[in-house]
């Protein structure tokens, strides 16, 4: 997928592909059936030409992916059996390959054994694509119904204009309608689920089959490591094999780590080029105030510190607002007490005035 955005384009050679070009075409390739049997065709091509008109485009690829699963069950059991057959030639040659040849077919077997653990899975995977095509063919005659409504409108409305009819009509095309909406939102809202629902299904189901194998890969090359190809000139005889118990102990801790593996210690992880808490506090940013002070300056990663009031220009403005208005209030309070001391004055001068008039 290196540089392949779409399936209509071409793709470029991947980085393995240029250190290790790949070999030619299989010779068995688009042979004949090669590319699939006429009873796959035919399923095919007759899940979209038949049903309702919604579902057909889904119908024909939940068809598809029953002859996938229908190919990986062929593939399974030829594998089957080809395990079984190395066994038997391994075991009219020399000791150390006929051991070898055993425990490899031991490992293919296995592999085999998980290509039906998968097959049962992908299963589910189709399923769930199978209930969202059910509900487009559900939601079909909801659609047909408003048309045929809205076309019977448009001709009586062309060939007789006062007809009572049209009132009629268009009653039922409201209520047509509101159903209408009710099916699209219902299977708007079922499509995202379900889908999201079978993908995390196939998605599951491949990184536990791919990384299984890659564990039985493993071992198998631990496996060859057993087995003494150096060359030995006419007349020369080999150093007698000891690596049964190695080859039976490698065996068992291929077992053991399959039976082991889980999900959350899957080894392969998506590496991806943008940073999901980048995307989050842009939409943060977005639905904020502007009085917020932005969190992080573009170019730069993203941390856990925030402004402080000495590093927030903000903060310092409303620092030294808070310093004007309490300078304000000092100096209402210094004039309030300055009042009551002019009144005090006022009376001493007022109650002189009567004494001296008294005295006169």
């Amino acid at each position: 997928m290196h540089r392949t955005y779409s399936l209509r384009s071409s793709r470029a050679p991947t980085a393995s592909q240029l250190q290790n070009p790949p070999p030619p075409p299989s010779s068995t390739k688009g042979r004949f059936f090669g590319k699939g049997g006429l009873a796959y065709t035919f399923r095919r091509n007759a899940a979209g030409a038949f049903g309702p008109e919604l579902a057909r485009k889904l119908s024909q690829l939940v068809k598809i992916e029953k002859n996938v699963l229908r190919s990986m069950e062929v593939t399974a059991n030829e594998r089957r059996e080809a395990a079984k057959q190395l066994s038997v030639w391994g075991l009219e040659n020399d000791d150390d390959v006929s051991d070898i040849t055993d425990k490899l077919g031991v490992l293919i077997y296995e592999v085999s054994e998980l290509d039906d653990q998968f097959i049962d899975r992908y299963d589910q995977y189709r399923l769930t694509l199978k209930s969202i095509r059910d509900i487009e063919g559900s939601v079909q005659p909801s659609r047909d119904r408003k048309d045929k409504i809205t076309d019977k409108i448009a001709y009586l409305k062309y060939k007789d204009p006062a007809s009572p009819k049209i009132e009629v009509l268009e009653q039922e095309l409201v209520r047509a309608e509101a159903e209408s909406l009710v099916a699209e939102a219902q299977l708007s809202n079922i499509t995202r689920s379900k889908l999201r629902a079978a993908f995390n299904y196939q998605f599951d189901s491949i990184i536990e089959h791919s990384e299984k194998i890659a564990l039985i890969a493993g071992y198998g090359k631990a496996l060859l490591e057993l087995m003494d190809d150096s060359p030995v000139t006419p007349g020369e005889t080999r150093p007698a094999y000891d690596g049964y118990e190695a080859s039976k102990q490698i065996i068992i801790d291929c077992e053991s780590a399959l039976n082991e593996w889980t999900l959350d210690g899957a080894q392969v992880k998506p590496t991806l080029s943008f940073k999901q808490e980048d995307y989050e506090d842009y939409e943060t940013e977005d639905s904020s105030d502007n009085n917020i002070p932005r969190q992080h300056v573009e170019g730069e990663e993203l941390d856990d510190e925030r402004w402080t009031d000495e590093e927030d220009p903000e903060g310092e403005a409303h620092a030294e607002a808070a310093e004007e208005d309490d300078q304000e209030a000092e100096e209402d309070a210094q004039d309030a007490e300055e009042e009551p001391e002019v009144d005090e004055d006022e009376a001493e001068t007022e109650e002189a005035e009567t004494e001296q008039q008294a005295t006169a």
